[in-house]
């Protein structure tokens, strides 16, 4: 019987480089700039993010300097010293803890349920054999196309008829249906889903809750990620709906409360204390943002290789 030559069945150890070294250099040079094309992309971007994140620096700082070192010259970007009593001023000044509580009522029921019915339509507009489905998905869009401004009128007549104006429920209600755009997003995005891996669960017993729920949410759970931050901050942040349809400053939301901290402080030129209730407004966000990071990554990655 022939024997056979031994073949080597870890070259990397033959030669006496470690596999975890050989790996952490191709990472590294993974990493390099291959060309100088690459280096000025990079400049590029590290301008852009130098440019937005200024704003938000010296809306920091100023949030952190007495009233007479805003305007001080050269400018202070590090304030000496920190004056974090502003933070403190900022609960005393209005009813800033009860527009923080107003609109996380808000955001988190709309979010919680409208993600979940958006998620429904989504799944039966694009895997669901229904009717004239299309044209439904059709005047869905058409929905959108309509701006909001001529919409104000005929709403507000319709929920002050219902005895619902200076409440929070139409700013709730209407998002517990869905978002259309998010309802159009992730739609196009099942659409990439092979019609074979539903058909092959229900041919095994699966009915269209359980196919959704196992199969179809966890291949869309990173464009519901994206989609989620979008909306939270379009709803965290809104100002319009909110000066229509509330008047008392029980129900006043997050943004109505600046924005009367605005029209009070700014005359005083208290603008410290202005900047340190749109910082405390803006840490949900980034929280949002920061637990969302690593699907928001991942849905861009898996849309750019999609054909």
């Amino acid at each position: 019987m022939a024997t056979t030559s031994a073949v080597p069945t870890a070259p990397l150890q033959t030669s006496g480089v470690a596999p975890d070294a050989v790996r952490g250099r191709r990472k590294r040079s993974d990493r390099r700039f291959q060309s100088p094309a690459d280096v000025v992309v990079f400049i590029v971007l590290c301008l852009g993010a130098f440019t937005m994140l200024l704003p938000l620096v010296w809306m920091l700082s100023t949030s952190l300097k007495t009233q007479e070192n805003v305007f001080a010259l050269p400018p202070q970007w590090i304030p000496r010293p920190a004056e974090w009593s502003n933070y403190l001023r900022i609960w005393e000044a209005g009813p800033l803890l009860r527009g923080i509580a107003n609109s996380a009522i808000v955001s988190l029921t709309v979010i919680t349920v409208g993600t979940v019915t958006s998620c429904f339509a989504a799944y039966a507009f694009s895997k669901m054999r229904i009717p004239g489905k299309n044209a439904l998905f059709l005047a869905l869009l058409g929905g959108i196309m309509i701006p909001f401004p001529a919409l104000m009128i005929p709403t507000f007549m319709l929920f002050s008829s219902i005895g619902w104006v200076d409440t929070l429920l139409p700013l709730i209600v209407p998002g517990l249906f869905g978002n259309p755009m998010m309802v159009f997003f992730l739609r196009q995005y099942l659409m990439s889903v092979p019609d074979s891996l539903i058909e092959a669960a229900v041919i095994d017993g699966a009915n269209h809750p359980q196919i959704f729920w196992r199969i179809v949410l966890p291949l869309i759970r990173p464009a519901i990620a994206a989609q989620v931050i979008l909306w939270f901050m379009g709803t965290w942040n809104d100002y319009l709906g909110p000066i229509i349809y509330l008047n008392s400053e029980n129900v006043h939301t997050l943004q109505l409360v600046i924005a009367n901290f605005n029209a009070t402080y700014a005359v005083e030129t208290d603008y410290p204390l202005i900047m340190a209730a749109s910082i405390v407004a803006l840490i949900p966000v980034l929280a949002v943002f920061l637990v969302f990071q690593r699907q928001i990554i991942e849905s861009i990655a898996l849309t750019g290789t999609k054909a």
